[in-house]
């Protein structure tokens, strides 16, 4: 399960960090996908601030389910923006994302009491 999770973060991290500076940097797709989903180029940088933050909390002790609760949702939110406003067939990297997260949180389910504040 140790190797699983670490392969899991390393590559939901590749995706994420590189998504997310696609952002952050203005790539002409992510301009234009942000130009059509209607919310502002500000929503841009929010969505890849959020995206290298996530990716870098993946990696802090004890804070996988936050990080993939945080990327997963983010991937819902993209995954709604496909279905309804660019198309659902591009939607795919988004849902295959948003379930390498649900894996991860499974993995990790063991920090949900503790990330929630609750005792054991």
């Amino acid at each position: 399960m140790k190797y699983l999770s670490i392969g899991l973060r390393a590559l939901l991290t590749l995706a994420f960090v590189g998504a997310g500076f696609a952002k952050l940097a203005g790539a002409e797709m992510m301009v234009a996908t942000y130009d059509a989903i209607g919310v502002g180029q500000w929503f841009r940088y929010v969505t890849g601030i959020i995206e290298v933050g996530g990716a870098a909390l993946l990696w802090l002790p004890r804070r996988q389910v936050l990080a993939a609760s945080v990327l997963g949702g983010t991937m819902f939110g993209a995954v709604l923006a496909h279905v309804f406003i660019l198309g659902a067939a591009q939607g795919i990297p988004a849902v295959v994302l948003g379930l390498i997260c649900t894996v991860l949180i499974y993995l990790h389910r063991d920090q949900i009491n503790e990330t929630l504040g609750r005792s054991a």
